[in-house]
């Protein structure tokens, strides 16, 4: 397994402003979350990388499982947004589009959020494999009505296309699609040459990816 990632995260502050206490913890946490899980994470060490004082996260989020919730949803909700888009452009054309359009659809987003040698596409796919891998309860209870909405449509989409397959299987198989590709981008990044990967070369990890997805998504029931 590969170091943890100890340099700097830069903020997601979409302008050169510097960001106020609020965005400051969401970074630190999303940084911390990512490295070390919930629980290995404590609020002392949030506030202390925020420079912010230890009343800060109860004063912004309420409490250090709001403060994950809102991590979480600042992560994935441009992913969700980007998966529903792509299955709106799939079904515009047809009803039943083949696994593979569906796979890129909903992998897809991960890869465009999460660009190969991006330190902060890295940071993004550690969050998601805590966010899918952490046994603490905080972790796993932050999804809302947005989040189900795109897991059921995409559920639904998948059962026409594979209608062998069990509704829990293709849950599991859903859930491969995020964790395999998270577990890629990560791996990608800390293997890229200082310069970065060239942009044919992500491409082709892309292709390389969707196909083994699609694969591994059209594969007999098990039974």
């Amino acid at each position: 397994m590969a170091p943890p990632d100890t340099r700097t995260p830069a903020s997601r502050t979409p302008d050169s402003r510097a960001p106020d206490t609020r965005t400051k913890i969401l970074d630190a946490a999303e940084h911390l979350f990512a490295e070390h899980g919930y629980r290995g994470t404590s609020v002392r060490a949030i506030t202390d990388r925020a420079g912010a004082n230890l009343a800060a996260i109860a004063y912004h989020f309420g409490s250090k499982a709001e403060l994950m919730a809102e991590v979480a949803r600042r992560v994935i909700e441009p992913i969700n947004a980007a998966q529903c888009a792509g299955l709106d452009r799939l079904l515009a054309r047809t009803q039943d589009p083949p696994v593979a359009e569906l796979v890129e659809a909903f992998a897809g987003p991960m890869f465009d959020g999460m660009p190969a040698g991006d330190a902060s596409g890295a940071r993004t796919s550690r969050l998601i494999v805590t966010i899918l891998s952490d046994p603490a309860d905080e972790v796993r209870s932050w999804t809302g009505p947005a989040e189900d909405t795109v897991r059921d449509r995409y559920l639904t989409a998948f059962a026409r296309a594979l209608p062998d397959l069990a509704p829990e299987e293709l849950r599991f198989r859903m859930r491969s699609i995020l964790a395999v590709t998270a577990v890629d981008r990560v791996e990608v990044y800390n293997q890229a040459p200082p310069a970065g990967p060239s942009p044919a070369a992500g491409e082709a990890a892309r292709r390389w990816a969707i196909t083994f997805l699609t694969a591994a998504m059209s594969a007999p029931a098990t039974r």
